[in-house]
């Protein structure tokens, strides 16, 4: 998910006297002893190592945190002129109304607020209750987010907006050996209210997601100064040996420690969660909630293609309707992850066979969608048949504007965006078959525009981008959308038309 910089984490960036009030009161005391609530293959030594070396890495000597930047200026202001520009001309001949906020988006939005508040009040109770009561009654919001999930992300959100800015920003609050202590702080805060509700395994699956959090924010560093140097999009793949490789030739992150270091950082938080997440193992076939928090764990860990294809497969049984851990499925199957092609293609059809009765062939598109758009090789395996069938019978399940932005952008912008110049010829062949469908998903379909779906294209999905600002992101996926469907009523615009689009369909006018 994408998050706008607010300003209130710029300074708190800056300022230890503005941590927030249930996270400073949390540090001003001796955390107590740890107790016998250790997973029972790990040590006393041994889980006190590994949260060391999660939260005070930051103290090696030769890995001193330099001075950052100001505010990453985000989208060139040439580029934003530029879009805006278009805007302006497209505005005169493509008349779709532009939607920036919905009940879906009102609603998301609305319980990561709850979830921040009962946090911040320090009502933990109030909100593991909460949490275990959606996750047991598998509620959803009308865009088809479990609530569960995002009453946890507004709880962490905290610790983790906070970490995102120490490292995009500069600070002059930093402890003896040179490191930021907000770097530290907040997940100390966490984990000493983790052991005030040792048997609360929400609460603990609540630390533990903090701390994957936490190894993606290091992470999208080391794939950013990657992208720099490179000059050029790059993905992360969720493989950590991918990301070993790529730290060697990187350059410098905008933290000033090296890539190695923000990969250490970034795999301690992994082994961190997964050690908190160990003792929950016979919860989990009973919450897709534990079950959901267990799987993000692979994108930060090795291991077996089966074990990964059957942890999914429990999720995707919990939580049939929720395409998402069907395209996280997808991205793990991937040989840079913990899988391989035939996985991929076995797992998407398995996938399909089990979701049949909800999505009809759409478990195989959602298994193939993330995983194309990352790798050539896997758009050039894929049956394209039943990926456009699949397609179809999702929009037969979901007729929403969100559904047809998020299909109509995938085929229009993804998909084209990433044919580079090493793909073979069955991957672009594959890619401009299923780019193909965006005409008939916008002539049929599209009757409103959602600016922030499209932006999302042209980032690839990756939820590891940084958006320094909102108003530029959407104007630019603005305009690339504007682009795309100026170029489907190609035609009409040059005939002298103009297009107008309709809950009834489209409309031209002269």
């Amino acid at each position: 998910m994408f998050k706008p910089h607010d300003p209130m984490w710029t300074r708190l960036s800056r300022l230890q006297r503005e941590f927030p009030a249930w996270i400073s009161s949390r540090l001003t005391t001796k955390l107590p002893p740890r107790t016998a609530t250790l997973p029972p293959h790990q040590s006393e030594a041994e889980q006190q190592k590994i949260l060391q070396r999660a939260c005070a890495q930051s103290c090696d000597t030769d890995d001193q945190t330099t001075a950052l930047k100001a505010d990453s200026p985000g989208t060139p202001a040439a580029d934003v002129q530029a879009a805006e520009s278009d805007l302006a001309t497209f505005a005169k001949v493509l008349l779709i109304p532009v939607c920036t906020d919905s009940p879906a988006t009102r609603s998301r939005l609305a319980l990561q607020d709850k979830g921040q508040f009962l946090a911040r009040q320090d009502r933990w109770a109030d909100l593991s209750k909460m949490i275990r009561s959606a996750d047991q009654q598998h509620r959803r919001t009308e865009g088809g987010l479990p609530e569960a999930d995002l009453l946890a992300c507004g709880a962490r959100a905290d610790v983790v907006n906070a970490v995102d800015h120490a490292l995009q920003e500069p600070s002059d609050k930093t402890g003896p050996n040179g490191e930021d202590r907000i770097l530290i702080e907040g997940v100390m805060a966490l984990e000493a209210l983790r052991r005030e509700h040792r048997h609360d395994a929400y609460l603990t699956a609540i630390v533990a997601l903090a701390h994957i959090d936490i190894a993606w924010v290091w992470r999208s560093t080391i794939t950013s100064a990657a992208s720099q140097a490179d000059d050029g999009p790059r993905r992360d793949t969720g493989s950590a040996a991918a990301l070993a490789a790529d730290s060697t030739t990187a350059a410098t992150p905008l933290s000033g420690l090296s890539s190695e270091a923000h990969l250490r950082r970034a795999t301690a938080h992994f082994e961190r969660a997964a050690a908190l997440l160990a003792p929950l193992q016979a919860q989990i076939q009973n919450s897709a909630f534990l079950s959901a928090a267990h799987c993000a764990l692979f994108a930060g860990q090795s291991a077996a293609t089966l074990q990964v294809a059957d942890a999914y497969a429990v999720l995707i049984d919990q939580d049939p309707n929720n395409p998402r851990p069907m395209r996280a499925l997808g991205a793990q199957m991937l040989p840079r992850a913990n899988g391989s092609y035939a996985a991929l293609e076995l797992e998407a059809r398995r996938t399909a066979a089990r979701t049949q009765g909800i999505w009809g062939a759409g478990g195989y598109t959602w298994v193939y969608f993330d995983a194309m758009a990352i790798d050539d090789r896997a758009c050039a395996r894929v049956d394209t048949k039943f990926f456009l069938e699949g397609m179809q019978d999702i929009l037969n399940v979901d007729s929403s504007q969100e559904m047809v932005n998020l299909l109509s952008a995938y085929c229009a912008i993804t998909l084209s965006q990433d044919a580079g110049r090493k793909s073979d010829q069955n991957a672009k062949k594959n890619r401009a078959q299923i780019a193909k469908a965006a005409r008939w998903l916008i002539r049929s379909h599209l009757h409103e525009l959602h600016p922030l779906i499209w932006a999302h294209a042209c980032a690839g999905f990756d939820n590891n981008a940084h958006v320094a600002s909102l108003r530029r992101f959407a104007t630019q996926g603005q305009a690339r959308a504007l682009h795309c469907i100026a170029e489907v009523f190609r035609d009409e615009l040059e005939c002298g038309h103009k297009i107008a689009f309709t809950p009834d369909g489209i409309d031209l006018l002269t």
